[in-house]
């Protein structure tokens, strides 16, 4: 992983955008974030899974529905199935070394 101060590769709003293998961020200070580069670094581990195009297809797709489902574009974001899984894994250092292959599946269904 390789962690880049790039405010301007960043979409509003957004602390961080990740693509195999770097990592964008806004402020210098979330280079040494643990938590938040393990949210990130969940996100490198499902690029890899689906490779990079199909990651990215199947994020926007997974967006466009969320966003018709909840009529909330913050709210359609929070629940993709990557974001639920990198939001509710990231404080766990250890996730990554006991994670199945492909478990983002289990976050497709709703809450």
């Amino acid at each position: 992983m390789i962690v880049l101060v790039l405010k301007y590769l960043t979409p509003k709003g957004f602390r961080g955008i990740t693509v195999f293998p770097f990592v964008f961020v806004v402020r210098k200070e979330d280079k040494k974030d643990v938590v938040f580069l393990n949210h990130e670094k969940i996100h490198i581990r499902q690029q890899l899974e689906l490779l990079l195009l199909p990651f990215f297809i199947w994020y926007g797709i997974e967006f466009l529905i969320r966003w018709r489902q909840y009529g909330n574009r913050h709210t359609a974001y929070r629940n993709i199935s990557f974001e639920r899984e990198a939001y509710a894994n990231e404080a766990n250092p250890d996730y990554l070394s006991k994670r199945p292959f492909w478990y983002f599946i289990k976050y497709l269904k709703n809450k």
